[in-house]
Formats: C-alpha cells, structure tokens, sequence
C-alpha cells in the first residue's frame, strides 16, 4: 500500500528514511573529528619551525683552529700575569710556602736552643744565625745579617705576610732584629743574651717583612 502525499509535502518511504538518517549521522561523526584534529605547527612540513630555513646549526670549527685559540688564550693569560713558565716549572706562589714552611719548622725544632752573639747553630743561634740556619736547612741560602738578609728579600705588605716570611725591627741605626713569621703575630726568634730560641708576639709597630726569593 503506497502512503498517502499531501500537497507540497514529500513523505519517504520507510527504507529510504533509515538510509537518508544514517548517511546524516556518519557524515556528522567524520566532522567533528576533522574539527578535533588540530594540526601540531612541528607536525607540518610547511612550518617555520621545521623549515629547513629556519633551523640552526652550530658553525663546524677546524679542530686545529680550535687548538691554536686554546694555545693563544693561554699565553696571553700567562703574558697578562707577568709569567711565562717552562713546562714542569712551578710558580713562586706555590714554591715559596713550601721553603718557608720547611724554614718555619726547622727554627720551630730549635725551640730552646740557647743565644750567642754570631752563632749560627746547630746549638746556639743569634738572630740572624737562627734565620740564616733554618733557610739554609730548607734549601736556601741568605746573607750573614739581619741587614743585609732585609736587602736580599722582596718586601710584602703586612695584610700579605705568610708563615715563613721574614720579620724585620728597625731602629735608627737601621735594622736590628729578625725572626720568622709564625702566624697569629708571633715570630720565632733568638732574642738576646741570657735568652733562647722561642716563639714571641711581635712587640713592635717598627717591623716590615719580607718574602725570600
């Protein structure tokens, strides 16, 4: 039995209806997933971001360019310190603690060694003789007198004196004392006649120091 039209109505038939909605439901189903999917800017081949245009490579450096710079920032470094060294030679700053440290500890070892006037041990010790034994007993050779010990070493700043370094009293006639910085302001030292080999603060404003070379 064929269904009944009305005018200007059109009316389908059972089967065409279910295939018309079904076709309507499947095409809403694939557009909204069109919309969902939105394209990654790294995903596209035509992005700026993955261009080959606009991608960054580090500048290839010959390897022995790279080694000539190295070499010629480190002389330069070496001319700007005021040194230049052999190779295996060691600085002075590293050299210099080592010799007064063992200077240190030699006159430190002498510790009652009784004064005499221009001895310069192994049991009796001056001022200068105590000095003069104990950098010798180091590896280092200094003048006779404490003078002449102040003329041969490189003068230093209070606020640079290390164990080890000289520590010269002046007067009017000159410099009439030494003794070996200990830290914490105290000196070793054979003082005077009647004394002995021992360790002292620095009782004197009238003193500089001095770093033997």
């Amino acid at each position: 039995m064929k269904p009944r039209q009305r005018p200007g109505i059109f009316v389908l038939s059972e089967p065409d209806r279910q295939s018309f909605t079904g076709g309507l439901t499947k095409g809403t189903a694939v557009q909204s997933q069109t919309q969902n999917q939105v394209p990654s800017p790294l995903s596209s081949p035509h992005s700026p971001l993955t261009s080959p245009h606009h991608r960054r490579t580090a500048p290839h450096r010959h390897p022995q360019a790279a080694r000539i710079a190295r070499t010629l920032a480190a002389l330069t470094l070496a001319a700007v310190g005021g040194t230049m060294l052999a190779p295996g030679a060691v600085p002075e700053a590293e050299a210099a603690p080592a010799l007064a440290n063992k200077a240190l500890n030699i006159a430190a070892s002498k510790k009652g060694a009784p004064y005499q006037w221009g001895a310069t041990g192994p049991y009796r010790f001056d001022c200068s003789g105590l000095t003069l034994y104990s950098y010798k007993k180091a590896g280092k050779r200094l003048p006779r007198t404490a003078q002449a010990q102040y003329n041969r070493t490189r003068r230093i700043a209070k606020s640079q004196r290390t164990r080890g370094d000289l520590v010269f009293f002046h007067g009017r006639g000159g410099v009439y004392h030494v003794g070996i910085y200990a830290g914490n302001n105290r000196i070793w030292h054979s003082p005077k006649s009647g004394s002995w080999v021992k360790l002292d603060r620095i009782w004197s404003r009238s003193v500089s120091y001095g770093r033997v070379r």
